[in-house]
């Protein structure tokens, strides 16, 4: 009995150690690297220096630990002029830095587009998010200094809308005249609109979500 209830403990032992060590693990791949968060700040400050005029700056540097975007590190940049915040990181496929300011501006345009129709529209708060392509300034030799409008390209973006709602049955008639109202209203030629319904515990209803390609 003695034997058996000292291998248990010992074991009880082992098994705590390995949580103990698995979690510090966890905890410390978590936190940034102080070294590389300095060198990509360093490499974005020179990209804004031969890039961008004056009216730009880096302000701070995001770590994703999580996997969510092609960066691990990127420093984040602002335009003091329009407070346009956006992000510079070293892209593997081109050995380059580049970052997001076009289609950052871009979509806080073309928010500012659809704004009061979905207002007038849509009861309630609609979160809204918009995607233009990605890289698409560097894709299209966009001069940052003299980005221009979205309009002036013939370019395509997603409109994603979360409704914290369940969805209306005349909710696709407003949605088909949303559509026409990008079209006909000189918004957006091409692109796609995402409708996703949050229930009130936060669940997205996947059931009720509406798309349609323009």
């Amino acid at each position: 009995m003695y034997n058996f209830l000292k291998i248990s403990f010992v074991f009880l032992g082992f098994i705590i150690v390995v949580i103990a060590l698995l979690v510090f693990s966890f905890t410390q791949s978590m936190k940034p690297d102080k070294d590389k968060e300095e060198a990509v700040k360093i490499q974005a400050e020179q990209y804004l220096k031969d890039n961008f005029n004056e009216n730009f700056e880096v302000y701070d540097t995001l770590y994703d630990n999580m996997g969510n975007f092609e960066f691990e590190y990127a420093a984040k940049a602002q335009d003091k002029n329009s407070k346009t915040n956006f992000l510079i990181y070293y892209d593997d496929e081109t050995n380059t830095m580049v970052d997001t300011y076009i289609e950052i501006k871009w979509a806080k345009e073309l928010e500012s587009e659809i704004q009061p129709f979905l207002r007038k529209n849509l009861e309630g708060k609609t979160d809204v998010y918009i995607i233009f392509e990605n890289k698409v300034g560097r894709n299209l030799s966009i001069d940052p200094n003299d980005p221009n409008c979205y309009k002036d390209y013939d370019v395509e973006a997603t409109i994603r809308l979360t409704i914290p709602r369940k969805k209306k049955t005349d909710d696709e008639k407003v949605f088909n005249e949303f559509v026409s109202f990008l079209k006909n209203e000189d918004k957006l030629q091409h692109g796609t609109v995402i409708v996703v319904y949050i229930a009130e515990n936060g669940v997205v209803l996947v059931d009720d979500e509406w798309r349609k390609e323009f």
